[in-house]
């Protein structure tokens, strides 16, 4: 009777060291998996390449949409009236968004929204016409597709975004290339059609990299927040079209035609998609997709009006578009999440965390 006693514990032994064997094993594997899955995504960007791709041909409809802006202009509304017809595309859409979506600021947000208004519709919006007025299209197009350069030294001011080579490169050829379609030979200069343009490049991209900086309030949607623009930038352009142009014109049927399109496809939509592409895909590279506007111009132009696109023409499109491609490829420093942000401070992380997080799993 005292052989069992030994082998009983021999079993309990093995079985003890067997089981202890087995729950030890998977230790090393448990821990080297945490160590070893973050590297991929420590090295992929936020969202995947494709929602990326996405996100950006998303964004792009609104310059395309844009781009329509001027045969919308010429062929359906009436002629010498461009506070008007900014006024009857900001107004309209940002009340019926507001009408949609039935949320208004709050605190601080109804100084923001103001001066985001102001930025991006109130003040863009004359200073865009007052300089085609009293320019050539295609010397207006050329001095307005500086703005991505605006946007990556006040990104570089204002959310720490160090401007690459790349994307400094992808501006710079943006600009080059849409010179190349819209300037013709013998383009005349006036001084104050060219500081109009640069202004209104400056204050559009002045509201990108701020739009950026502040993000939206929380549990405020995309629809709202860009009613909130559209409706400041109206109420801002509207007293300034009273005392210039005087009473509005009287319409024809294709008059509210036009501008029904101005205030719905291309004014809330491309700007609802603007906006978001802003938050999703950062300032820098959403301004350079800013090209494809003249580049649509253009295009339409010659489908639509019979426009004539040289070899010279079809060169400078092949530019912008593969500047504008090139500026969403080109690698940049990575940029700070919204959720990441804290409330009013966009652009700056909370604290550096992060990176501690990372460095826990052992």
């Amino acid at each position: 009777m005292s052989r069992p006693t030994p082998t009983s514990h021999r079993t309990a032994t093995s079985h003890s060291t067997a089981t202890s064997h087995s729950t030890a094993a998977p230790h090393p594997t448990a821990v080297s998996h945490p160590t070893t899955a973050p590297h991929p995504t420590a090295a992929s960007p936020g969202p995947g390449a494709s929602r990326k791709a996405a996100f950006v041909a998303l964004t792009a409809l609104a310059p395309i949409s844009w781009g329509s802006t001027y045969y919308v202009t010429t062929e359906f509304l009436p002629p010498d009236r461009p506070l008007f017809t900014g006024l009857m595309r900001a107004l309209p859409a940002g009340l019926l968004l507001l009408a949609l979506t039935r949320t208004l600021p709050k605190g601080a947000w109804w100084g923001k929204a103001a001066v985001l208004g102001a930025l991006n519709i109130g003040a863009f919006f004359p200073l865009l016409f007052l300089a085609a007025y009293r320019l050539p299209g295609g010397v207006a197009a050329v001095v307005g597709s500086v703005g991505p350069l605006f946007v990556v030294g006040l990104a570089a001011l204002l959310l720490g975004d160090r401007p690459t080579v790349g994307s400094l490169a992808a501006a710079v050829a943006a600009a080059f290339g849409v010179s190349l379609v819209v300037l013709r030979a013998g383009a005349a200069l006036d001084l104050v059609g060219v500081v109009a343009g640069l202004l209104s490049a400056l204050s559009m991209s002045a509201g990108v990299v701020l739009t950026k900086r502040w993000g939206r309030p929380e549990g405020v949607g995309a629809l709202a927040a860009t009613g909130w623009q559209l409706t400041a930038g109206g109420l801002v352009i509207l007293p300034v079209a009273l005392l210039v142009e005087g009473a509005p014109p009287a319409l024809t049927g294709a008059n509210l035609a036009g501008y029904a399109y101005l205030a719905l496809g291309n004014t809330a939509v491309s700007y609802v998609l603007w906006f978001r592409g802003i938050e999703r895909l950062g300032a820098s590279s959403v301004t350079l997709l800013g090209p494809l506007s003249p580049v649509t111009a253009a295009i339409i132009g010659w489908a639509a009006l019979g426009q004539v696109l040289g070899p010279v023409q079809l060169l400078g499109v092949a530019i912008a578009l593969g500047a504008t491609l090139a500026g969403q490829l080109a690698p940049r420093a990575p940029e700070i999440p919204a959720d990441a942000l804290g409330a009013g401070e966009r652009g700056k992380p909370r604290a550096p965390a992060e990176p501690e997080a990372r460095e826990a799993p052992r």
